[in-house]
């Protein structure tokens, strides 16, 4: 694979994540990292199970089997040097739900670490941070004392 493979490869991964998501596959976004930690506000969850589980924990699914959002990534930077790369990107999640107007819920930043193993890129580490929030009592499930 050449550099500017690699640089698609990478792309397309990130862009899974938000695919898988907004499709409600929390096995498909797990997948992504079964050898991987995701770091976001609730903590670090590690591997395949830790991930799904805490997606289906966290994210309310409507009847159609999706969150109904839609993750959009942005100015994506990346570095690849051999076999790892980081990348950097911004997000906003939209959301529109039966009753409500088509609104934004999130913004935020990722920062990634990639590995490539076998001839593929896995995600080896996503951090995300969310820098604005708005009405997202439709998106996660209220946390129970």
């Amino acid at each position: 694979m050449g550099f500017v493979d690699d640089y698609r490869a990478i792309e397309n991964l990130i862009f899974s994540y938000a695919a898988l998501v907004d499709a409600g596959d929390f096995d498909g976004v797990g997948e992504l990292f079964a050898e991987g930690e995701f770091v976001g506000s609730g903590g670090v969850v590690s591997g395949a199970p830790g991930v799904s589980g805490m997606l289906r924990d966290t994210v309310i699914v409507y009847g159609d089997g999706t969150p109904r959002t839609k993750h959009v990534t942005t100015n994506v930077a990346l570095e690849v040097t051999g076999d790892t790369a980081t990348s950097r990107a911004y997000f906003t999640v939209l959301q529109a739900v039966p009753g409500l107007p088509l609104q934004t819920i999130a913004a935020g930043r990722y920062a990634d670490r990639f590995t490539k193993r076998d001839g593929r890129w896995r995600f080896t580490e996503r951090r995300a941070t969310v820098d604005l929030v708005g009405d997202v009592s439709h998106h996660l499930r209220a946390k129970r004392p």
